[in-house]
């Protein structure tokens, strides 16, 4: 099997966004298309993209290829994640919920996304449209225009309802992990304890623990 399908296949990519955010939500994005038409477009890997250009580039991916989003905001994520208790199980379902919907109303030759740990717990999330078609993944999968465009729509929707999240409970949440994060949160927990955190934080990062959260409460 080819890593890259044909330049003129019409491609569905998956990618996310928020996985490693303590903040914010998860965020999964599918995008269906031509690759050398969303290559024109100029998509990247999101990681190398600025935020402004994210939001550009995700506003024109809208305009002229299908676009499916599933966003799993911090309450639900806890929630599923409480149940599941893997991240890579809860990845494999917002993904194929992505992928069912974005092939409810398009097709794709090829589904590309980026590899998980185990690829059969993405194969085993998906149903009958999914289990149709062809489904490749692979290392590195943001090199490839369809996952690439992905990944910038997944960023763009992260940024924006993490700005969303900060405005309702009036508070500043930092991107990623590290200590302007520990800090925030610590400062959430001192105002309103974990139940303000569970709305905006994921509670089973080792963030939890360091800014003081005892174990029974972070399920």
């Amino acid at each position: 099997m080819s890593r890259d399908p044909e330049p003129q296949r019409i491609t569905a990519g998956l990618d996310e966004a928020g996985k490693g955010d303590y903040f914010g939500p998860l965020v999964v994005a599918a995008v269906c298309g031509r690759p050398s038409e969303l290559a024109a477009l100029g998509v990247a890997d999101s990681k190398k993209l600025s935020d402004r250009r994210c939001a550009l580039l995700s506003a024109q991916i809208y305009e002229r290829f299908p676009v499916e989003v599933v966003a799993v905001g911090p309450e639900k994520y806890n929630e599923l994640y409480a149940g599941l208790n893997n991240l890579n199980r809860l990845l494999a379902w917002a993904h194929a919920r992505a992928l069912e919907n974005l092939l409810s109303r398009t097709h794709a030759d090829t589904v590309l996304a980026d590899q998980f740990a185990d690829p059969r717990v993405l194969e085993r999330a998906l149903m009958e449209r999914g289990a149709r078609v062809h489904l490749l993944q692979a290392p590195r999968s943001e090199s490839h225009p369809a996952v690439a465009a992905a990944s910038v729509v997944a960023r763009a929707e992260f940024v924006t309802r993490l700005a969303e999240l900060e405005k309702r409970f009036d508070c500043e949440l930092p991107k990623g992990a590290g200590p302007p994060v520990d800090q925030a949160g610590k400062e959430l927990y001192r105002r309103g304890g974990v139940e303000l955190l569970r709305h905006v934080a994921k509670l089973h990062f080792r963030t939890t623990q360091k800014i003081g959260v005892p174990a029974s409460h972070r399920a």
